[in-house]
């Protein structure tokens, strides 16, 4: 790309070129060395607060949680006491302290939150992962979208439909992996078998494309098309040196390990990072057990002893490990849960479900940290400058990564609906603080 032809794609917006347009220019600018402003995150880390977190007793500290606020290391910005590492890093960090969700149970919340959408009969909506992996694409053999571990084993199939692809189908799915501090991790889908070595496999591979090149046409229809390029990338992932070494932690030094914490949460998120480190566009840390942070119960307790100390390490490690290694500016890191909790503290010394009002963090990507994006009232109970919803924030994310927010996905039904849905079924728009 020229100068002269630099300019005239900076003159185009005069000539009616629209948002989507713009956005489409982006691959072009990169083949020609020409890096676009709306395109800085190449992957994104998902640690999710499974139960909903207080918000009151940790990024949004108030008069009524126990714990006192302390500052941080930006000006007139403070946290709860219980996250003093995070304190260190608010510089990197950016706070919503107004979000508000229209879900205020768990499968139905967490259904909301990764999606944007209200549960429906008959629709499911993909999640914001697959969307990212569908717009995006795949960086190489690595798969694109991962959960990391199996959330609540028990529970899962309640709570899988909130971070799958929906009616994008299962290009989009997340592979599920196991937990990872286990002593016996592996990925048992790549593992080959016994007496099947990777010159085998090359071989009737090579012999299967003769035996297709006669029925070609009929492969490049519908579904057997779709199992041709299936069965290739599952091929190549189980050959791939390169794959095994992204899931092999014990690649890790015992420090690194021991800084994230020996158990599901901390080797989930040090999972999570080697695999976008490795190409991995997506990857939810899910490590936390099934409702950990719903405390109906003992929520001073359960937040001091257990779930404020594996947040702090494991999320102001996270943020330190990828700045050293030159992947903060490229990797969007999100903190949250599917809603908040009650300012009143119930009889049972817990906080309840509380949708109206609740607070998420963001890191790295190409968000603008050191800032606090909305206020909530003295309890923590509502927003006081207007609410932010799951649309603004899939917005505000999209556009970290390039993709059209704007951009709108057909149905099965034949409706259309947008990638960014906000309340009421309307467009998100981006937090223009944030980029």
């Amino acid at each position: 790309m020229t100068r002269r032809g630099f300019l005239r794609v900076g003159s185009l917006s005069l000539l009616g070129m629209s948002i989507q347009q713009y956005l489409h220019l982006a691959d072009a600018w990169a083949a020609n060395g020409l890096e676009s402003p709306q395109k800085k995150a190449e992957a994104c880390i998902l640690i999710w607060l499974e139960g909903g977190p207080s918000h009151m007793d940790t990024f949004d500290p108030k008069p009524n949680s126990r714990f006192k606020p302390i500052a941080t290391n930006v000006d007139g910005i403070q946290v709860s006491e219980l996250l003093p590492g995070v304190a260190r890093h608010m510089d990197k960090l950016a706070i919503i302290r107004s979000m508000k969700s229209e879900e205020n149970n768990h499968p139905q919340g967490g259904y909301y939150a990764l999606t944007g959408h209200r549960p429906t009969i008959g629709e499911l909506f993909p999640s914001f992962g697959s969307v990212i992996c569908k717009e995006r694409g795949p960086r190489n053999a690595v798969p694109p979208y991962l959960l990391a571990p199996m959330p609540w084993e028990t529970y899962f199939p309640d709570y899988k439909d909130g971070f799958s692809a929906g009616f994008l189908g299962p290009d989009y799915d997340p592979m599920v992996l196991p937990d990872p501090s286990g002593e016996d991790f592996e990925v048992p889908d790549l593992k080959l078998p016994k007496g099947l070595t990777s010159d085998l496999i090359d071989h009737r591979r090579s012999f299967l494309k003769v035996v297709d090149r006669h029925c070609r046409d009929l492969e490049q229809r519908g579904e057997l098309g779709v199992m041709n390029a299936l069965s290739e990338r599952a091929l190549t992932m189980v050959t791939s040196p390169e794959v095994k070494k992204a899931f092999d932690l014990s690649r890790e030094s015992e420090q690194t390990r021991d800084a994230y914490g020996r158990d599901r949460v901390g080797q989930s998120v040090l999972l999570a990072r080697r695999l976008v480190e490795s190409g991995a566009r997506f990857v939810t840390a899910s490590g936390y057990g099934y409702a950990e942070w719903d405390t109906h119960a003992d929520n001073d307790e359960l937040l001091r002893e257990k779930l404020g100390p594996t947040l702090d390490r494991t999320l102001s490690t996270l943020i330190e490990d990828l700045e050293q290694r030159g992947l903060l500016e490229t990797t969007l890191v999100v903190v949250m849960g599917e809603f908040g909790r009650t300012p009143k503290i119930n009889p049972n010394g817990g906080r309840d479900h509380w949708p109206d009002c609740w607070s998420l963090a963001l890191a790295g990507g190409g968000i603008r940290g050191g800032q606090v994006i909305g206020a909530s009232d003295e309890e923590g109970a509502y927003s006081v400058d207007g609410h932010v919803a799951m649309g603004d924030v899939f917005a505000t994310i999209y556009k970290a990564f390039g993709i059209d927010f704007t951009k709108t996905y057909e149905t099965p039904f034949g409706r259309p609906v947008y990638i960014a849905n906000g309340l009421n079924n309307l467009p998100g728009r981006p937090l223009t603080e944030l980029l």
